[in-house]
């Protein structure tokens, strides 16, 4: 190919080239075509006091054109900087030829573009804030220098005026409709500039990008941001020159660009909008997270769990629920221990249930080791993914029907709150019952189990008292178990309730074993939202009296302890005692336990009344558990016998030194000590009779 022809291809390619509008270009091309020149950030500046200076520069430019559109008194002050010099000599000269390649940059779309990558290629070791606020600079050491002319104009020293001329500033005030155009572009540019920046120092914070899920998102979007923001002030900064022609033309281009323009600052303000919202909320969750792990106040606490955003009337979210629903605060809870009931809202009856006898046990005064039953409150806290018509609707017939006299936080719905209670409380949608103290401490993070097992037995249901409780019943076990190995088993299933009995009167226990196998059956039949499993076994004769013996065996055994382990046996050395009055009953005697927690030691006539009048206490078991049920039961027919008598409980020892201690006597009215009479014990009260 000829010479002229390979000059005349080149021209044509080039023409062709100056068809293509950077406008139409998609994201993703422009994306590709940006991060090519973007490397390692190995070059640094000073970003933030070049941007202090350049914005200076820019905003006091304006204030020049403004009073020049205005036509207002010549501003005569000089700039003044209070920044420190931040320009090194490298950086200035690098300022300086960037500003030469905009200002001769024609105008139109594609040599614009051509610029603005020939700038990108030339700043790619600098971070992306950093080349934005450099152009930055470079367009305002154009723009200020022109405008710096500007209060030549005004009446003064030939010089000046003749200087000023000779820049062509005696045309700028004829262009005063284009100078509001430009100045609207540039403000906008500037806006974009700071959005950038305002970008840099939150990725810069340190932030786990987890938590922050939108900084990265952002990321995606800046490198097109950069493009067009250097693009603008390429176009501006070429656009100087022509505010001296008296024919000056408002260029096509400004409104792509302010178009473009809002476009970028729209998505740009709402990415960043919610980058903060989550940065606040991760620092709301730290201050929350602080609070709860080193709370000090149990007020405080609670705050922190249930308050949501800015809201500090917390009135209108927790409530009383018992007869009548009645808002409350939380300060209803200071110098209290609380039951954190969090759950969901399905299948929760049982341990709705369980919480309702608990809670009405808590009115009965009751001390263990300086905790008082009425410094115990229960709060629930219903947690589901999203309170809709049906969700709001099941929780309020929840809180109609059973009117359980504790308090509740309705639609509970805080982000941060509940990624908290996930956090500490490690809840994963299973129901949980924490415990804390009136200091703000978690005192047992699940007592659920405890009081699953144990009931009111389990108070004060912190995690040494399922140690304790558990104790305090291993010694029944061990011994029944030698008896018939099979107890174990059912002792095993927790939610299995077993009854034991036995007695030398062969009437009653035909008849209590008659009774038992009606109400197992007819529990079966009862229509209740849980399977209620019933296990029974008798001791016959001959193992009842084996085991009798074994347990006075075991009380003897005991008599030798000393020091902490005699507090620590204290309980347990009672609890023998309790179950020794039984054998003495005529007729016979009955224990109820759920599991391995017993839960009732019960006398022949009253055991057998509990179980036949089953259907006087069927209704309670969609409220109670069945043996909060049954032994409510069992203890109205005690407290309703008439006979005042105290009872003669006798326990036989082989000879006086192996008596352990004074036993109180067993009759709730009572309580007095009973009178050591040789080997056995007898209540001293009757002889008052």
């Amino acid at each position: 190919m000829s010479e002229s022809g390979s000059n005349s291809s080149n021209v044509q390619q080039g023409m062709q080239k100056q068809k293509q509008n950077p406008f139409e270009f998609s994201h993703d091309k422009i994306l590709d075509d940006v991060y090519r020149t973007h490397f390692h950030c190995l070059e640094k500046c000073d970003v933030a006091s070049l941007h202090t200076v350049a914005s200076n520069v820019l905003n006091q430019s304006m204030d020049i054109t403004h009073k020049v559109i205005a036509k207002g008194e010549q501003l005569m002050d000089r700039f003044r900087e209070d920044t420190t010099t931040i320009t090194s000599q490298q950086l200035a000269a690098k300022l300086k030829r960037i500003a030469y390649l905009m200002i001769c940059t024609p105008r139109g779309e594609y040599p614009v573009h051509c610029t603005t990558m020939l700038i990108l290629e030339q700043l790619k070791h600098y971070s992306w804030d950093a080349k934005v606020l450099i152009v930055e600079a470079a367009f305002a050491l154009e723009y200020g220098k022109f405008l710096y002319l500007l209060p030549l104009i005004a009446p003064c020293q030939q010089f000046e005026s003749s200087f000023a001329d000779l820049h062509g500033l005696l045309m700028v005030p004829q262009n005063t409709k284009q100078l509001i155009d430009f100045n609207s572009v540039v403000k906008k540019v500037m806006k974009v500039v700071e959005c950038i920046t305002q970008w840099k120092k939150l990725n810069s914070e340190g932030h786990d990008l987890r938590d922050v899920p939108t900084l990265p998102e952002t990321l995606q979007e800046i490198p097109v941001l950069v493009y067009w923001t250097i693009f603008t002030f390429v176009t501006c900064t070429g656009e100087i020159n022509h505010f001296i022609d008296n024919k000056y033309q408002r260029h096509e281009l400004w409104t792509d660009l302010e178009n473009k323009l809002d476009t970028i600052l729209g998505k740009l303000n709402e990415l960043l909008k919610k980058c903060i919202n989550e940065i606040e909320r991760i620092e709301d969750f730290t201050r929350r997270k602080n609070i709860v792990t080193h709370g000090r106040d149990i007020v405080k606490v609670l705050k922190a769990l249930i308050i949501c955003g800015d809201n500090r009337d917390l009135r209108q979210s927790v409530y009383y629920v018992g007869h009548t629903e009645e808002q409350v605060k939380v300060e209803e809870f200071k110098k209290k221990y609380v039951l954190l009931f969090i759950s969901g809202l399905e299948n929760i009856k049982e341990d709705i249930k369980v919480l309702n006898s608990i809670n009405e046990k808590l009115k009965e005064s009751r001390e263990v080791e300086n905790h008082r039953s009425e410094d115990f409150k229960i709060l629930w806290i219903p947690i589901v993914d999203e309170w809709n018509e049906e969700r709001r609707k099941k929780l309020e017939i929840n809180l109609r029907d059973t009117k359980f006299g504790w308090y509740v936080v309705k639609y509970f719905n805080c982000e941060t709150s509940l990624k908290l209670i996930k956090e500490v409380f490690n809840y994963e949608g299973k129901h949980i019952i924490p415990l804390i103290n009136p200091q703000g401490k978690v005192e047992n993070i699940d007592a659920k189990q405890i009081i699953s097992q144990w009931g009111i037995d389990g108070f004060p249901f912190r995690t040494s008292d399922q140690s304790r409780l558990s104790q305090q019943w291993k010694w029944f076990w061990s011994e029944i178990t030698k008896f018939n190995p099979a107890i174990e088993h059912l002792s095993e299933e927790e939610d299995c309730f077993l009854f034991i009995y036995g007695g030398s009167n062969t009437k009653w226990v035909e008849e209590f074993t008659t009774a038992m196998e009606s109400l197992r059956k007819e529990v079966e039949n009862t229509n209740l939202d849980s399977n209620i499993v019933i296990e029974s076994y008798q001791l016959d004769s001959k193992v009842v009296t084996r085991f009798w013996i074994a347990i006075d065996s075991l009380l003897t055994r005991r008599k030798q302890v000393k020091g902490g382990e005699r507090v620590k046996e204290f309980a347990t050395n009672e609890t023998i005692k309790r179950l020794l009055f039984l054998k003495q009953d005529p007729k016979g005697w009955g224990i109820l336990s759920k599991g391995k927690n017993v839960r009732l030691l019960g006398h022949g006539e009253a055991m057998c009344r509990t179980v036949k009048e089953f259907e006087t206490w069927r209704d309670k078991l969609h409220e109670l558990s069945f043996d909060v049920a049954f032994t409510d039961h069992y203890k109205g027919i005690k407290d309703k016998d008439g006979s005042k008598k105290c009872e003669e409980n006798v326990i036989c020892y082989g000879h006086p030194t192996d008596i352990v201690e004074r036993i109180t006597c067993p009759k709730k009215d009572c309580r007095r000590p009973m009178k050591v009479t040789s080997v056995n014990y007898k209540c001293c009260h009757q002889q008052g009779q």
